[in-house]
């Protein structure tokens, strides 16, 4: 049995651009960058052109009032929405399953599982699928697709220059990232989204690749698409302070609608993924029909609804207060069944629109009732409702407040305050009102639960390769099940590697594997195997492999060579993650004590000092870990008649024992003053010399210096 994937080998440039210098890494970043402002501009040629050709036979669904509600023209949305999902369902299910979707849970899921390893293929899919999807009239945006042609391109283009999985990983986010800079034309939004969002870390390592790739996308994507704001708004700011209080209700209202809208789409794609095999293709078709229906009565929300989102943002809307939010609650449905039929739509744009309909329609609601000396302008609702809204549906508040400026276009600081009031407590509210975001909840559905880092994890410090286990059995691909079964009792293993005949891995059968496939005469380990199983790298550190392990529920990871994914070389398993936080914490403690030591040589007064033990004190007859010690101290020797002892944890001390110590004038105060308390004779400190005298063959000194 051959891996149908085998092998994808990375180009070797040795001595051309090497993974530790800056220069080529740097390169490295720009090319990505490049690549994803190209994929942003075929995505964006592609939509314009279904625009084009569709936006003329459409007319009737954007001016009823001309062509009439039952104009037979306005029925081609029930014939253009299905299709478009359901090729765009086809085509994902055909030849890249990891197309359906947003693409930035598929983007992160790849990060955390799979070292930032995606296939290069999705990218051209991706941008098809999307293109199919949206430009059909499928009610979702394009900035999340994007989102996973960047990672794929920095993943594909990483790999071929050879780096190692941590520089993958920051590229990956890169160009992440850029997708979003170019899709948007803003690179500083596009930068702190890949940091937010993609890594959920601020860590310096990645800034330089992110900043890079960020800025070479946008560079490439104005270059052909055109420097026009993919969103465009008036200039605004506050009339009062006062202003700040219906800002901060214009808030509770978003967390309630985008909490019914995080709410919607996880059950409605819970229920399409259970039932996904079993409804084939009527899944996307079904769902195209519901879309339709809700585009036929509200066509504001076909497609990514930009155009209606830049008239609430201009202030130019004529609907009522109510309808606006129909038309935001409607936007949510119609995205929710999009986005769980299968094809290729993120959320990001929807909840724009949802937002900027929300804001401006509760500051018309609300303006009769305004006590203020400025009417509240509805423009400036909307601006503020769309950062807060992505702030609940994507848990970013920092770049929900930056995007609205370079999205935007805003020209200074005039609403900053709103801006920040609004995005903080929407945070606030929904986080503990709904702990999960739109992309968090997609990875939950799938069996992978992210964590957040808090602080610097102590098994940052140790690699896999340090810690992990050599391979000591492994089964071939044909391996019957009964003989697996009796490798796993004899080994006492719960999870094997299975290989093929080149010895590269193909997969892993656990014994959990062998309970779900069951027995029989001619089931063998291919049957029942895991393929494609996750793997780290010598290089990962265990943090991330622990992470990995905790996101699936495993107990065990094959360890792979960094440049060949399907050469094994190791197991990583729960034991060696226990070994490693020992050496771990061992090599911290061994720190914290050279920085403890070099801290008392180097303070002042410190130096050499020896002591007696004197009979009857607290150190007589105790081992040195029972002592309390003084801090500021350290034992050097012990000297007991003509015998020079090395001081440990279990050494007794006795009586007459000549202690050196190496401390602080203080803590040598410290030191005599304790050990005379409660002693039969006091002691004191002893010169230097007279420690170093030869004792007498009794072991007295020819001048004893005690007291």
């Amino acid at each position: 049995m051959t891996n149908p994937l085998h092998r994808l080998r990375r180009v070797p440039v040795a001595g051309v651009l090497a993974e530790r210098e800056m220069g080529g890494y740097l390169f490295i970043s720009a090319l990505v960058g490049v690549g994803v402002g190209l994929g942003a501009a075929a995505l964006v040629f592609l939509l314009d052109t279904f625009d084009r050709l569709l936006r003329p036979l459409f007319g009737p669904l954007f001016d009823p009032a001309t062509h009439g509600w039952f104009d037979p023209a306005r029925a081609l949305i029930f014939v253009s929405v299905p299709v478009g999902l359901l090729l765009a369902w086809w085509i994902a299910r055909r030849f890249a399953p990891e197309t359906g979707g947003d693409g930035v849970p598929q983007t992160v899921e790849a990060l955390t599982v799979h070292g930032g390893r995606m296939r290069g293929r999705v990218a051209p899919l991706k941008v098809l699928t999307t293109a199919l999807t949206v430009g059909l009239g499928g009610s979702a945006g394009r900035e999340g697709p994007i989102v996973q042609v960047g990672g794929a391109i920095g993943s594909w283009i990483s790999r071929r220059f050879g780096l190692g999985e941590e520089q993958v990983r920051s590229l990956v986010a890169a160009g992440a990232g850029a997708g979003i800079g170019a899709a948007f034309n803003a690179p500083i939004a596009g930068m702190l989204f890949a940091l937010e969002v993609i890594l959920s870390s601020f860590a310096a390592r990645h800034m330089s690749s992110i900043v890079i790739a960020s800025i070479a996308a946008a560079i490439t994507s104005q270059s052909l698409v055109g420097p026009e704001l993919a969103l465009d708004t008036g200039f605004y700011r506050m009339s009062s302070f006062a202003e700040l209080i219906p800002y901060a209700g214009l808030a509770i209202v978003v967390v309630a609608v985008g909490l019914v809208f995080l709410n919607l789409i996880d059950r409605i794609e819970d229920l399409s993924e259970r039932h996904a095999s079993s409804w084939g293709w009527k899944r996307p078709v079904g769902a195209g029909i519901i879309v339709a229906a809700l585009i036929f009565f509200g066509p504001q929300v076909f497609g990514t609804g930009q155009p209606f989102t830049n008239e609430l943002l201009a202030g130019r809307t004529t609907e009522a207060w109510w309808l606006l939010l129909l038309l935001g609650l409607g936007k949510g449905v119609a995205t929710a069944f999009t986005t769980s039929s299968g094809a290729s739509g993120g959320a990001f744009m929807p909840s724009l629109f949802m937002g900027a309909a929300v804001g401006s329609g509760f500051a018309q609601l609300i303006d009769p009732y305004w006590f203020g000396t400025a009417p509240l302008n509805q423009g400036a609702f909307a601006v503020v409702g769309m950062a807060a809204m992505f702030a609940v549906v994507g848990r970013a508040p920092l770049t929900a407040i930056l995007i609205v400026f370079e999205v935007t276009g805003a020209r200074d600081y005039g609403l900053i305050l709103p801006l920040m009031l609004v995005a903080t407590l929407s945070t606030f509210l929904s986080e503990r009102l709904h702990p999960e975001s739109v992309y968090s909840q997609a990875l939950r559905r799938r069996g992978i639960f992210m964590r957040r880092h808090g602080s610097i994890d102590l098994l940052d410090a140790v690699d896999v390769g340090r810690v992990m286990a050599p391979v000591r059995q492994k089964v071939d691909a044909d391996t019957p099940v009964e003989e697996i079964d009796r490798l796993m009792r004899v080994h006492r293993s719960h999870g094997l590697p299975v290989v093929d005949a080149d010895g590269s891995l193909i997969g892993i059968v656990t014994i959990s594997d062998l309970a779900r496939g069951g027995g029989g005469a001619n089931r063998t380990a291919a049957d029942v195997m895991t393929p494609r199983p996750v793997t780290v790298t010598p290089g990962t550190p265990v943090s991330r492999a622990l992470e990995r392990m905790a996101a699936l529920g495993v107990g065990r990871l094959p360890v792979v060579d960094e440049g060949d994914p399907y050469k094994l070389i190791g197991m990583f398993r729960r034991e060696e993650a226990v070994r490693a936080y020992h050496e771990a914490l061992s090599s911290r403690t061994d720190g914290e004590l050279q920085r403890e030591r070099l801290a008392q040589r180097t303070a002042p007064g410190a130096g050499y000092y020896d002591f007696r033990i004197p009979a009857g004190s607290i150190a007589d007859g105790r081992s040195l870990r029972e002592v309390a010690w003084p801090e500021g101290s350290t034992l050097v020797s012990i000297r007991r008649g003509r015998e020079v002892l090395v001081p440990r944890g279990d050494t007794v001390l006795h009586a007459d024992d000549v202690v050196t110590a190496f401390g602080t004038d203080a803590s040598k105060a410290r030191m005599i003053e304790r050990l005379n308390a409660g002693a039969d004779e006091p002691t004191a400190e002893l010169e230097l010399g007279e420690m170093m005298e030869e004792p007498g063959v009794d072991g007295s000194r020819p001048d004893d210096p005690r007291p």
